[in-house]
Formats: C-alpha cells, structure tokens, sequence
C-alpha cells in the first residue's frame, strides 16, 4: 500500500470510528440472557468476519519474495535506463554540460525510470508482513532516487550527481543483502 493510501486508510479509520461506534454500541448492549450466535467454526462455515474484511494473513516469506522481486525490477528499470545519463556526464568533476545532445538525449528517460522506480520501490517496502531490515533501505533507496531526478532536473553538478548515485548503490546494496538474509534474490 502506497504512503497516500495508508495515510488516506488512516484518515478514513479515524473519521469512520466513532460512525461505527454508534451502530455497533446496541449490539454490544444486548441482552445477557440471550442464547450466543452460532459459532461459525462450528458449523462448517466460513468465518463471515473473514470473508468481508479479505483474506488472512500473508506468509512472510511471501512478502519478502514479492517485494525483493519487485525492488529487483525496479533497480533493473533504474539502472539501464540512467547509465545512458552517467556515461554522458562523467569524466568532467563537478562541470556537467547539460547542452551536450548526449546529457540532454538521456536526462529526460533517465529521471523517469528512476521516478518510475522509486515509486516501485516504495512500494514494495510497504509490503503487508516485509520486516523492517529489508522495507528501510528500500525506502531509503526510493528517496535516494528520488533525490537523484531533482538533481538531473535542476541540472545539478557531477560532484551532488556522484553523491546521490552513492547513497543509492549503497540502499541497493544494504536491501540486497537484507533479501539474501531472508532467503530472496
């Protein structure tokens, strides 16, 4: 789930609480005496609570192959398309000629796939069930990346260019590691 989507998650929880309070309050209000409902389990059923709130938890291992996979995409979609970008501009210090027609030819699908990615990235760190160890440098690596289209965008030179592509190697890096630690490629 996307930060957005959880933060709108959490806006709805907080405003529609209280809305369900007020119905369910009878409910709980109900008279002692009455016999208890049905156990669903019981009975062979469903568990209806189940059924409607969706499926059960997710297997860790799932996750953390699911969102090792995608962060692997990701770094994939990053890296092709911004080599482009990094051969053009290196070799020259801090001066990078952003009117060269090689820098200006790979600039613009260079931030793009790392915007692309970096949303990829977020992503997957907010796998339901992804352990901390392995969604932290993904997060770190999306801001990176993130970091990294301002600078191509604001025609940043090769000294914050070169700072920004190492932060981002070494959130590769620490995620890679934290996916083996878990068993995931």
């Amino acid at each position: 789930m996307s930060r957005s989507h959880r933060c709108r998650a959490t806006v709805a929880a907080v405003v529609l609480a209280p809305l369900a309070m007020t119905f369910l309050a009878p409910a709980a209000l109900a008279d002692p005496t009455d016999p208890a409902p049905a156990d669903p389990a019981s009975s062979g059923g469903p568990d209806p609570a189940a059924t409607e709130l969706g499926p059960g938890p997710v297997d860790d291992s799932d996750a953390i192959r699911s969102a090792c996979r995608t962060f692997g995409s990701a770094l994939d979609l990053a890296a092709t398309n911004y080599e482009d970008f990094a051969y053009a501009t290196a070799g020259n210090g801090d001066s990078v000629n952003y009117d060269n027609p090689e820098v200006l030819q790979s600039n613009q699908p260079g931030r793009t796939a790392l915007r692309v990615a970096a949303h990829a990235a977020m992503d997957a760190a907010g796998t339901p069930g992804l352990p901390n160890d392995i969604g932290d440098p993904m997060r770190s690596w999306s801001l990176h990346a993130t970091k990294l289209v301002l600078i191509m965008g604001l025609h940043g030179g090769g000294d914050s260019l070169n700072s920004a592509a190492t932060a981002l190697n070494a959130d590769a890096h620490d995620t890679q590691m934290a996916c083996a630690t878990h068993g995931a490629h």
